[in-house]
């Protein structure tokens, strides 16, 4: 098998590779967080991770597999990105509490001359949360590089969400099994 490489600075998908016991190394290349106004909210976090796949793969060159992904946060047809400041966190929050959102992931997977991309959805219903809770997370847990301004496994994930269907993990920001599963028809 070719060597693996994330191309991800994110913590939480590091983690869960490491969890599924995948041998990977990471690498990661600024790209822009942009999108074309006509896709469809779908294929948004698809076209981002494929940027991201395609500057690693650039700088690593063959024989190697890139794994990329992005996740968005879609609150009435709208996505919701990361919070820009303490005040911006708040109102994302704020907007989420009490209501169903939906959090897509989209992976891509790049091997010399050949690619791999899906998106998983996970929907996400949050208890009603006063302004108080809201404010305490996050001047305590700062989710400021967060997609919808909330980590599913933090203390607002435990407390303040009421179910979810779909992917766990997913929400986490990769969807695992289903990455595993790609590396696997590549064996």
């Amino acid at each position: 098998m070719e060597r693996i490489v994330l191309a991800s600075g994110s913590p939480r998908r590091k983690q869960l590779l490491e969890w599924a016991e995948v041998d990977f190394e990471v690498m990661v290349k600024d790209t822009p967080e942009t999108w074309p106004p006509e896709l469809a909210i779908a294929d948004v976090p698809v076209y981002i991770a494929r940027n991201k796949a395609l500057a690693v793969k650039a700088a690593v060159g063959p024989g190697r597999v890139v794994i990329a992904a992005d996740t968005v946060v879609v609150l009435e047809d709208e996505i919701i990105g990361k919070p820009r400041d303490r005040a911006d966190a708040v109102n994302i929050l704020s907007r989420l509490a009490g209501h169903r959102h939906e959090v897509i992931t989209g992976v891509v997977l790049l091997r010399d001359g050949e690619e791999q991309a899906f998106a998983d959805t996970t929907a996400v219903w949050f208890h009603p949360l006063s302004t108080a809770e809201i404010e305490g997370y996050v001047d305590r847990y700062k989710p400021y590089d967060k997609a919808g301004a909330y980590a599913i496994q933090e203390w607002i994930g435990v407390v303040g969400i009421k179910g979810i269907e779909g992917d766990f993990y997913n929400v986490m920001g990769l969807p695992v099994s289903r990455v595993v599963q790609a590396l696997r028809k590549w064996r």
